[in-house]
C-alpha cells in the first residue's frame, strides 16, 4: 500500500504544479464530476436513471421530464448534487479533518434524505439494519450514538495520516456502524470526498461498474479481516481522478483516464436483441430485469429503444449466477447487488 500511496503522491504533486487551472476549465470539471459522483454514488444504491438523465435532473430539477422514472431517483440526484456542494463548503470551513463534527454528517445524511424521508432524514435510527446475502451486524439501535462519539473521537486523534488511506478508512468505519435507516452508502462517499477534498485532492469516484467488487470488498474485510482490497480500490479511485485533472490542465482528453467501461465513449451501445445476443439470454428476460431495476438503460434512441452498455453483459452474468449458485430470487438479486445502502 505504502508504493501505491507514495505514487499517489507524486501525482498531486504534478497536479498542484499545474494549479490554479483556469477558472472555465475548473467549472467543466466541477460539472462534470458533479454528475459523474451523482450518477455512481445512486446507481450503487440502485437507482434508474442513466448519465445522460442524471445530468438532466441536476440541471432541471424536478421539472426535468424523465419517462418512465420516479420522483425518488430524481430526488436522490437533486440531492446528491445538493451534497456534494454542501461537502465543499464544509471543506472550506473546517481547518483539517480533525474538526470535522457529528452534526455535519446529520447535516449530509439530511440533504441525501430530504424529500425522500423526512422523518428520519439527519437523524440515527430506531431500528434494526439487516443487508440480504450479507452477514454484517451493525451496532444496536441504542448503541448509535455511543458509536458515533467514537468514530468522531477517533477521527480527532488522527495526526499525520496520509490523506487517501485517512479517507479509506473514514469511509469503511462509517459504512460498518450503519447510523441512519437508510442513506449510508451515499453518505460514507460524501464524507470519503470531504476527507480528499479538505487536502486538495480532486472527489473520487467509485463507479457504479465496480459496484460488485466494490461490496465484494466489505465482506472481505468483514469475514477475512482484511481491508486491502477496499484499499485497493479506493486508491485507485482517487488516481484515476488524479489522472483526468493532470490531463485537463494539460488539456489532453480527460476520460480515457478512466479507463473502463463507465463511459459511454466506449464502443457502440447495444441494443436490447444485441445484448441477448451476446449474453446468450432473452429479450423478455432482460426487460424483465430492467423493469425490476437489475439492468440500467444507458440512453434511448430517439425512437424510443433501450441502449444498454456493455457493461450490463457482465452483471446479466453476475445475476445468472446469484441464481444458480446461491438460488436468490430477483428482489434478494437486487437486494445483494444493493449492498452498500
Amino acid at each position: 500500500m505504502k508504493d501505491k500511496l507514495k505514487q499517489i503522491a507524486e501525482k498531486k504533486q504534478k497536479l498542484d504544479a499545474l494549479r490554479p487551472l483556469p477558472k472555465e476549465l475548473q467549472d467543466n470539471l466541477d460539472e462534470w464530476y458533479q454528475t459523474e459522483l451523482t450518477y455512481s454514488s445512486n446507481a450503487i444504491e440502485g437507482n434508474t436513471l442513466s448519465r445522460l438523465e442524471t445530468a438532466e435532473v441536476i440541471a432541471r430539477g424536478t421539472a426535468a421530464i424523465i419517462s418512465g422514472k420516479s420522483l425518488k431517483d430524481q430526488l436522490e440526484a437533486i440531492n446528491h448534487a445538493k451534497g456534494i456542494e454542501f461537502v465543499k463548503q464544509i471543506a472550506k470551513k473546517r481547518k483539517s479533518h480533525r474538526h470535522i463534527t457529528e452534526q455535519d454528517i446529520k447535516d449530509i445524511h439530511k440533504i441525501i434524505l430530504t424529500g425522500i424521508d423526512d422523518n428520519w432524514a439527519g437523524k440515527y435510527r430506531q431500528s434494526e439494519v439487516f443487508i440480504r446475502g450479507s452477514n454484517a451486524e451493525f451496532p444496536m439501535p441504542n448503541r448509535i450514538p455511543h458509536a458515533m462519539k467514537e468514530f468522531i473521537q477517533w477521527l480527532q486523534s488522527i495526526q499525520d495520516e496520509n490523506p487517501v488511506k485517512l479517507a479509506a478508512d473514514v469511509h469503511f468505519k462509517f459504512v460498518n456502524i450503519h447510523p441512519f435507516i437508510d442513506g449510508n452508502g451515499r453518505t460514507s462517499r460524501l464524507l470519503m470526498n470531504l476527507i480528499l477534498t479538505m487536502y486538495d485532492y480532486p472527489m473520487a469516484v467509485i463507479r457504479n461498474e465496480d459496484r460488485i467488487k466494490y461490496l465484494a470488498t466489505f465482506d472481505i474485510a468483514r469475514e477475512k479481516q482484511d481491508i486491502q482490497p477496499f484499499y485497493n480500490l479506493v486508491e485507485i479511485a482517487v488516481e484515476q481522478s488524479l489522472d483526468a485533472y493532470i490531463n485537463a490542465a494539460k488539456r489532453e482528453p480527460v476520460m480515457p483516464k478512466f479507463n473502463a467501461s463507465q463511459f459511454i465513449v466506449r464502443g457502440k451501445l447495444l441494443k436490447i436483441g444485441e445484448l441477448a445476443q451476446e449474453t446468450r439470454e432473452s429479450v423478455v428476460a432482460i426487460r424483465h430485469w430492467t423493469e425490476k431495476g437489475l439492468l440500467e438503460v444507458a440512453e434511448h434512441t430517439k425512437a424510443g429503444y433501450q441502449l444498454y452498455h456493455r457493461s450490463m453483459a457482465e452483471r446479466i452474468k453476475e445475476i445468472r449466477k446469484l441464481q444458480k449458485e446461491k438460488r436468490l430470487s430477483l428482489d434478494e438479486i437486487k437486494q445483494k447487488l444493493r449492498l452498500a445502502s
